[in-house]
């Protein structure tokens, strides 16, 4: 059996490191996706939903059995601890799914697997489970800009969400391979991941 390289990729808020995900993804690495994982456990019928309601109550749960994001916001913002619960039962519905994913690589022969995590370096578990950690870079200036054009979130806003996530400093010493995706267009970018993805024979 050939090796499989299992690859982290992080990167800050408004980095790109989705885009570079994607073009990963067409290469032919299995991208794992954590946070669109924890979303399926919170959208309607996902598996966190039941206990998500038993533990908070049901006014954090939306008339089509999804989680109130906006409830649950405030909530936390209220309440830091709430945090805390809320990752007890979501976090551990993502390992599983996470698990079942890359056993669906392995066994389709994958040789490369991607796991998107955006909060890679502040997990402090992620490392020991990877072979490389890739990260996205880029100023922080531009990081406010694209996430300001990507999602109209406000500028305050995104600088709380940048002040949530690992410094730009802690990131580039857990980084094993750096892309700096500063000024680049998207034909320039895709260079750039093309010769990372040769460096794993895709």
């Amino acid at each position: 059996m050939r090796a499989i390289t299992r690859l982290g990729l992080t990167g800050g808020i408004g980095s790109g490191k989705s885009t570079v995900a994607a073009m990963l993804a067409r290469h032919g690495a299995a991208v794992i996706d954590a946070d669109a994982i924890s979303r399926q456990t919170t959208a309607s019928g996902g598996a966190a939903i039941d206990t998500i309601r038993q533990v908070f109550g049901p006014a954090f749960i939306t008339p089509d059995g999804a989680l109130d994001r906006d409830c649950m916001r405030e909530h936390v913002f209220r309440e830091p601890d709430a945090r805390r619960q809320l990752e007890r039962i979501v976090h551990p519905l993502v390992g599983l799914e996470t698990a079942r994913q890359t056993e669906a690589a392995i066994a389709a022969a994958r040789r490369c697997i991607v796991f998107d995590v955006p909060l890679l370096v502040e997990s402090g578990h992620w490392r020991s489970r990877l072979d490389l950690v890739l990260v996205v870079d880029c100023r922080p200036e531009l990081q406010i800009e694209r996430a300001m054009q990507r999602s109209g979130l406000a500028r305050e806003t995104v600088m709380g969400i940048l002040a949530s996530q690992a410094s730009r400093e802690a990131r580039l010493r857990a980084a094993d391979m750096v892309l700096c995706n500063d000024g680049l267009s998207l034909h320039e970018l895709a260079q750039e991941v093309q010769q990372i993805a040769g460096r794993f024979g895709l």
